[in-house]
This record gives C-alpha cells, structure tokens and sequence, in this order.
C-alpha cells in the first residue's frame, strides 16, 4: 500500500500533500497557490502543494479540493 506523506510549514504556510516514495518531480500550477506535483519521468501526479494556506483562511472559510487521480493509489480501508 502506498502511503500518503503530509508536511506542514507554519512559518512557509506551505501545505504539501505526496503520494508514495518521493521521486524527482516539478510542480504545475493548478489554481491560485494550488500547484500538482508531477512525477518528470512519468508525468504522473504524486501530490499537491499548497501555498498561503493561514492567509487564505483568514479571507474567505473555504474548503481546498482536488481531484486526486486514481494512479496516486489510494483506496478506502
């Protein structure tokens, strides 16, 4: 089973979500500081990151959804 990697920089508000081992990668702008984390040999999406995070709170409560693409492998327990 791959695991999902979850890092939070409070200082940075930088949230990052990776998807199994982590590979050498580049990110791709999805949103407004929403990018994907993509996989360079493969193209595959293995994770997000997430950029202002308390500042986008502190405007507006909203929830941040992705889709997350059925190759990141995770499944229900």
């Amino acid at each position: 089973m791959k695991k999902m990697h979850i890092h939070w920089d409070i200082e940075g508000d930088f949230l990052e979500v990776r998807f199994g081992k982590s590979t050498k990668s580049y990110y791709e702008e999805i949103d407004s500081d929403i990018f994907e984390r993509r996989d360079e040999k493969t193209n595959k999406v293995k994770g997000f990151a997430f950029f202002n995070v308390q500042k986008r709170k502190e405007k507006e409560v909203k929830d941040i959804a992705v889709d997350i693409p059925s190759e990141a492998g995770i499944t229900a327990p």
